[in-house]
């Protein structure tokens, strides 16, 4: 809805406030949305959501393997 409006219109400003209004949303939730959307489309420079989505699951990884190794090493110390 904010791209279309702001398509419509030409203006910018004003257009996060106007549509957050007429959903119910708060203003920062629907603006932090835009500019997810705006890196997913690649219209703003950032990391999209499927980078985080795959850093996220090489961290968790990385964590359990770090534990593992841990475990192996407390392990072959005995």
């Amino acid at each position: 809805m904010v791209f279309e409006l702001r398509e419509q219109t030409g203006e910018k400003t004003g257009t996060i406030a106007r549509v957050a209004d007429q959903l119910g949303v708060h203003r920062e939730a629907l603006r932090t949305w835009i500019r997810q959307a705006e890196v997913d489309g690649g219209k703003r420079p950032g990391t999209t959501t499927s980078d985080a989505q795959r850093i996220a699951g090489v961290e968790r990884e990385n964590r359990e393997l770090r534990r593992a190794n841990e475990i192996l090493k407390a392990a072959s110390a005995f």
